[in-house]
């Protein structure tokens, strides 16, 4: 059940964005068994005097850069995290051909009972 925000520079097409989002499902498909039909992913867009980036870990990025930000349960390996980083920037480049260097992405942890996805009910608790 993997929460994802997309953050990237305005101006890119309506399928450049979705490939986004469907290269990111595929990998978090294979990489951590998410089931078929469980796409949580909201994309924003941001000017570039709002989107600021370094070349922090000697990394020279782009104005292509992405911000990824996956919120999910605290139940994956290490080894499945890394798989996820490796997959999540081998599929960008593929589609839509985002550099690796452009591909930042964070992983935050959730214990199942923190999770409300409808209803009202805490359905993982």
């Amino acid at each position: 059940m993997p929460l994802s925000h997309i953050s990237l520079r305005a101006g890119k097409p309506d399928s450049y964005r979705q490939a986004i989002c469907d290269s990111l499902y595929r990998a978090l498909r294979d990489a951590l068994d998410v089931p078929e039909d469980d796409q949580f992913m909201i994309i924003t867009e941001h000017e570039g005097a709002n989107f600021r980036y370094g070349a922090a870990f000697g990394i020279a990025r782009s104005d292509d850069l992405v911000f990824i930000q996956i919120t999910v349960f605290n139940t994956r390996t290490s080894d499945q995290k890394k798989a996820l980083f490796r997959q999540i920037a081998e599929l960008l480049g593929q589609s839509p051909g985002i550099r690796p260097e452009d591909v930042f992405v964070t992983l935050t942890e959730s214990a199942k009972e923190n999770w409300s996805v409808g209803h009202g009910l805490a359905q993982f608790a």
